[in-house]
């Protein structure tokens, strides 16, 4: 018998989190093009993430923000 996997979501807010990606970006050397496909999404994903205009952002994307950024957001689950 195989196992099921189930994943578990839930929802949390964090006020001004496009605000400090978009100052850790500034403060990199690398364009948000380059920052973008690091994270492994686009461009325009990550300026509507900046624009704090994504509802929904899952913990990948955050990780992989924070690994293309080289800092830490400080946002466990």
């Amino acid at each position: 018998m195989g196992l099921t996997l189930m994943r578990v979501t839930f929802s949390k807010e964090f006020p001004g989190l496009g605000e400090k990606i978009k100052e850790l970006r500034k403060a990199s050397s690398k364009t948000v093009t380059e920052l973008a496909a690091e994270a492994g999404i686009s461009a325009n994903h990550w300026s509507r993430i900046e624009r704090e205009k994504v509802q929904d952002l899952p913990i990948e994307t955050l990780r992989g923000i924070e690994k293309a950024l080289g800092a830490e957001l400080g946002i466990e689950v």
